[in-house]
């Protein structure tokens, strides 16, 4: 349920985001056809919607595994301090991997998680983000793969939320603040 200090506008479907998923799947399928297994790194929290109907289309073997990194505790902003909350359980060491966040922004978080989990010698890292906002980016990173680019819009659902409030959204929402009545 909404906060009644705002609304939500749906702005990508659930259809569509389903469909951009067996895409992307294609493509990681395509890219990771030689492993032996691949790694999947779900950033928690807001990827874990999304990673769970990811590795659904990937038809290879995987391992999933998640890392807990923080820069906006429940603002609306990122602090830019990226805080690793909870590492890795498995080794990723001359393993195959690919890293899946929700939303890339600013760019910092994705960039400190990839730079921490290439200091453990991995196969190959590859990175993959439901959402990229490039109008926010201060960091000179590009996800290898993206679902969808959007504007600079502040957004909830499919696993991202708004203080911890409407990850459980089927669609992705713009969230429009309204005068109280």
């Amino acid at each position: 349920m909404p906060h009644p200090n705002y609304v939500i506008d749906e702005m990508i479907s659930a259809k569509s985001i389903a469909a951009r998923i067996e895409e992307l799947a294609k493509a990681i399928r395509t890219e990771f056809a030689d492993t032996d297994k691949l790694v999947v790194v779900g950033l928690l929290r807001g990827s874990f919607v999304f990673i769970a109907d990811l590795v659904r289309e990937l038809d290879l073997p995987v391992e999933v595994d998640f890392l807990e990194a923080s820069s906006y505790g429940d603002g609306m902003e990122s602090t830019r301090e990226v805080r690793i909350l909870k590492d890795l359980r498995g080794q990723i060491e001359r393993r195959d991997v690919l890293v899946v966040e929700d939303i890339v922004d600013t760019g910092h978080t994705l960039a400190h998680v990839t730079k921490f989990l290439l200091n453990r010698k991995p196969a190959r890292l590859k990175t993959i983000a439901l959402l990229d906002k490039p109008a926010r980016r201060e960091v000179d990173l590009k996800a290898d793969w993206t679902g969808f680019e959007i504007p600079d819009e502040f957004v909830v659902g499919y696993g991202i939320d708004f203080a911890q409030r409407n990850r459980n959204l089927g669609f992705i929402g713009k969230v429009r603040f309204v005068e109280d009545a």
